[in-house]
């Protein structure tokens, strides 16, 4: 079982995804703490907005109030309604929600049953709720629901607890260190089938590769450097030979993977999942930021490459849940950078707020991207964040539907604990 924390400001915008599940019948709301539930069982955002208000303090300080955690059973656990419930209620009475308003949503989107579970990070009084180790603890509750219910351990869970991603910062030095500790296990873990997408993967991480094509005495020679880049995509020290780093991320290395992942995206049919979310989000004609607002929501993240005039010449998306990086002609045509350029082209409207740090153990808590991506052609921002997976903050909502209000009168609690 695995636990991903994220935390925010709009409630609304939290409230709205998991009511978009439900309106899609693939997702039901299981239960609620303090809050009304609709004897039809139609959940409403605006009326469980208005209950969430009651409990809002005259004054607060917490920047992100917000708390909107997803946890997910291993795929082979077959658990009821009730079980499930009961799952959602431990948990935030563990990790010290028990007191605070919660709805508990299930989602059956991905082909497999999961919570979602949106509440308050301060109380009645103001107070924040104690987040110290949050992260650590939720790690530790799980496990003992696991236990506890019979569950089995999430595929793959083990395996990348050794492993922490953070973008390399070079004003830290030690380079080296610093990009072996990512490209490492990005190289192992991620599927991609170019050396584009993997580029592209990388700009995550403050990372450019160069490749190098040439001639040694008669001989063709091609290698590979990596560079780290700072916050303006630029590139900054000492570019270094993919060999000090070991084969796996050489060329030959990295050929031996493309290869591995096309076989395993087509056997495996993991463009699938890209595909929908992205099918879906593009539907609606929404501004850019909202398209990736939404493909953020699934775990998805997209990179657009622009020239100097703002045109849109390559599109790739990141989709971590699945660990796959897929140009958008791999999609279809109607994904190629031409349609979104259509639609998109020009100049960028503002870069998302980033977000940061990463556990890959808890699917990639906390990641903060660079938001850029070079390709021999100018720097330009896109779209980026792995802790993006469950970011519950659409943009561009209407005034009423904006990030909670600093409320200037106190009311009471008026409902009791809902079972």
């Amino acid at each position: 079982m695995v636990a991903k924390i994220n935390i925010g400001s709009n409630l609304y915008g939290a409230l709205a995804y998991n009511q978009e599940k439900v309106d899609e019948g693939v997702g039901k709301v299981l239960g609620t703490n303090l809050v009304f539930e609709p004897a039809d069982g139609r959940f409403n955002v605006a009326d469980c907005m208005s209950d969430f208000m009651q409990f809002v303090p005259s004054h607060f300080r917490t920047e992100k109030p917000v708390f909107h955690v997803s946890i997910n059973p291993h795929p082979d656990d077959r658990l009821t309604d009730d079980q499930l419930t009961d799952i959602g209620r431990e948990y935030m009475d563990k990790l010290g929600y028990g007191d605070q308003p919660y709805v508990i949503f299930k989602h059956e989107d991905i082909g497999r049953e999961h919570l979602h579970i949106v509440s308050l990070r301060v109380n009645s009084n103001g107070k924040k709720i104690n987040d110290y180790r949050e992260h650590e603890r939720s790690k530790e509750i799980t496990e003992y629901l696991e236990h506890k219910y019979s569950l089995n351990p999430t595929e793959g869970q083990k395996r990348t607890e050794q492993w922490e991603l953070t973008p390399v910062d070079a004003s830290k030095g030690d380079l080296k260190k610093q990009i072996a500790s990512v490209i490492k296990p990005l190289a192992s873990m991620y599927h991609f089938q170019s050396m584009g997408e993997y580029k592209a993967l990388l700009s995550l991480y403050n990372i450019h590769l160069e490749e190098l094509k040439g001639e040694v005495k008669g001989k063709p020679y091609r290698g590979l450097l990596y560079s780290a880049t700072d916050n303006l995509g630029n590139k900054t020290g000492t570019p270094l030979k993919s060999s000090i780093f070991g084969k796996s991320v050489g060329y030959d290395g990295l050929e031996k993977r493309m290869k591995k992942s096309a076989e395993r995206i087509k056997t495996n049919n993991l463009k699938t999942h890209t595909l929908k979310v992205v099918s879906e989000a593009k539907q609606d004609g929404q501004s850019e930021s909202e398209f990736r607002a939404k493909l953020r929501l699934q775990g998805i993240d997209v990179l657009f490459r622009r020239n100097d005039e703002g045109r849109i010449y390559g599109a790739t998306f990141i989709d971590h849940t699945t660990r796959t990086v897929l140009n958008g002609s791999r999609l279809g045509k109607e994904y190629s950078a031409n349609v979104f350029n259509e639609l998109y082209g020009g100049k960028q409207e503002q870069a998302q707020e980033t977000i940061p740090n990463i556990n890959l153990s808890d699917v990639y808590d906390n990641v903060q991207p660079t938001e850029k991506y070079e390709d021999n052609h100018s720097v330009h921002n896109v779209t980026g964040g792995l802790f993006s997976i469950l970011d519950p903050e659409p943009v561009n909502h209407p005034e009423e539907e904006m990030p909670l209000p600093r409320r200037k009168k106190k009311k009471k609690r008026r409902y009791g604990r809902q079972m």
